[in-house]
């Protein structure tokens, strides 16, 4: 299949915001919403309520089997957002108790940083770790991090940015062994890395549908019972999903989350195998345009995500030029803020190579075609912009 465009011209390749709803799932949704599919309640107890919580079942194994985890440690959410703020909010709250310090970095997403920031509101102390090579976090600098009164480590498997893959193994290893929960956003690895939670010491995990081809607005936290990991609830009201997220099931949308988790499954070898691919194939090509630097080495990072700089060009007329691609100047959450990117500010980069910045993502539907017509773009308004620019970008 081509590359998926928008209209006539539009080349996508920002799947790391969001992912087009596979066929199957959108096929599957639709067996849950019409009067003649499983559309009842799921808490109610009649045939229809009954056929509808065997959906919501099904979905839930699904979810676990990739994951390698238990069905009854998967906990449906809204998505990886809402699921971060009860990873945080709700750890934190339940081991006040014993200390009131946490810890995360400042290349976390923002749903894991304006959690932490809301905490400190309300007493609680929050170490900001600044990531060191590439923006990796190390074991040293988390140990040297870690104090008595600590509770909760928050750190991302796949930066949303960059791409960079944090060593949640060796990371979680040292929370479990000091007594710390360890929790990680997991929105932009699931489906793409491998991950085996029955293995791995982190204790709350965050994971979003659309980011690998499922439909927005469902998510899931991932709450390890052995050992043992409790939260404080963060809403109330109706007690579904084990206390913890109230409120009637979306029935259709965690139906299609398992269905996309199972294709996820059956197809992440060959995607991850095709992705580095077409990958390479960019960096080279960008390569021989000149001018550009890699944020991340890209053998820490993703098979998905490529981030650019590029010299001697203002990065937002470089976005403006480029009509002919869907990217990102870094991520979607803070797209409306001009500011340059706070990840690669935390990377170490100065304001004019973060503002010159560009993310690449590449999906399934991503192929050679699609990069070389991107490329094509790239050399055309980078000559232009430039030829144009005054000495001081230059």
């Amino acid at each position: 299949m081509a590359g998926l465009t928008m209209g006539s011209r539009m080349i996508y390749l920002d799947y790391a915001a969001t992912t087009p709803v596979d066929a199957q799932v959108i096929e599957l949704m639709n067996q849950c919403l019409g009067e003649d599919g499983d559309f009842a309640n799921p808490s109610s107890l009649h045939g229809p309520g009954l056929a509808a919580r065997a959906r919501v079942e099904i979905a839930r194994g699904h979810v676990a089997a990739l994951l390698g985890a238990g069905s009854e440690e998967i906990v449906f959410t809204s998505g990886a957002t809402e699921a971060d703020n009860m990873a945080i909010r709700g750890g934190a709250l339940y081991q006040a108790h014993r200390g009131r310090h946490i810890i995360t970095s400042r290349s976390e997403h923002r749903a894991v940083l304006d959690s932490c920031k809301a905490l400190e509101k309300e007493g609680f102390e929050v170490t900001w770790l600044s990531p060191a090579e590439q923006g990796r976090v190390s074991v040293a600098q988390l140990r040297e991090a870690l104090r008595p009164d600590t509770t909760l480590v928050s750190l991302m498997h796949v930066n949303n940015e960059t791409g960079l893959i944090q060593d949640i193994q060796s990371l979680g290893a040292l929370c479990r062994e000091q007594g710390v929960l360890f929790h990680v956003d997991a929105a932009q690895s699931a489906g793409k890395l491998p991950i085996d939670l029955g293995r791995l010491p982190v204790d709350l995990m965050s994971f979003s549908a659309h980011k690998i081809y499922g439909p927005k607005g469902i998510g899931a936290l991932f709450v390890r019972r052995e050992p043992r990991c409790n939260l404080f609830p963060v809403m109330f009201g109706g007690g579904q999903e084990q206390g913890l997220r109230p409120g009637t099931l979306a029935t259709h949308q965690i139906a299609g989350m398992g269905k996309a988790f199972e294709l996820a499954a059956t197809r992440m070898q060959a995607d991850q195998a095709r992705l580095v691919g077409l990958r390479q194939r960019l960096w080279q090509g960008l390569q021989k345009i000149g001018g550009v630097s890699a944020n991340g080495a890209l053998e820490s990072c993703a098979p998905n995500i490529l981030n650019v700089s590029f010299q001697g060009v203002e990065g937002e007329s470089l976005m403006f030029g480029l009509t002919g691609l869907a990217l990102s100047s870094g991520s979607a959450c803070a797209s409306s803020n001009r500011e340059p990117s706070y990840v690669l500010r935390a990377l170490g980069l100065d304001d004019q190579a973060a503002q010159a910045s560009l993310r690449f993502s590449l999906g399934r539907s991503t192929g050679i075609e699609d990069i070389d017509a991107a490329l094509a773009m790239l050399e055309e308004q980078l000559k232009r912009l430039r030829e144009l620019a005054p000495p001081w970008v230059q």
